[in-house]
């Protein structure tokens, strides 16, 4: 089965470690996908983004156990990097500012996924279908 969601950074995170702030609608859809048994994208970006906030100490978890965790949960797929989602980049101009945004809104546009994200800044763009 193929996914319908990918998850913004900031989703994954509270998904793992604190899932009361995600929002009802955010909740309401992914429980949904999940009972279907549809996995939950992540594009390679977001394991970048990852990376950086647990070595600034921005998360109070391990890498690691972030890691293991995705990687032991068959729920998530992870969406490498392509030329076709670099292009698609290229193409959202400056839009968004951030560049790790800008990959992870390419990956869903690329793949035709709803992106899971309470980032104001995506949601205003209306560069691809939310759900906040």
């Amino acid at each position: 089965m193929l996914p319908r969601f990918l998850l913004d950074t900031h989703v994954v995170v509270r998904w793992l470690m604190e899932s009361k702030k995600l929002s009802r609608e955010q909740t309401r859809s992914l429980m949904e996908a999940i009972r279907r048994g549809e996995p939950l994208a992540l594009s390679a970006v977001t394991l970048v983004e990852l990376a950086v906030l647990t070595s600034e100490g921005r998360l109070r978890i391990s890498l690691e156990d972030i890691f293991d965790e995705l990687r032991a949960n068959p729920l998530f797929r992870v969406f490498p990097l392509t030329y076709e989602i670099a292009s698609e980049v290229a193409s959202l101009g400056r839009v968004l500012r951030d560049p790790a945004d800008r990959a992870i809104v390419a990956t869903a546009r690329v793949h035709r996924l709803r992106l899971v994200t309470s980032d104001q800044r995506i949601i205003e763009s209306k560069l691809v279908p939310v759900i906040d």
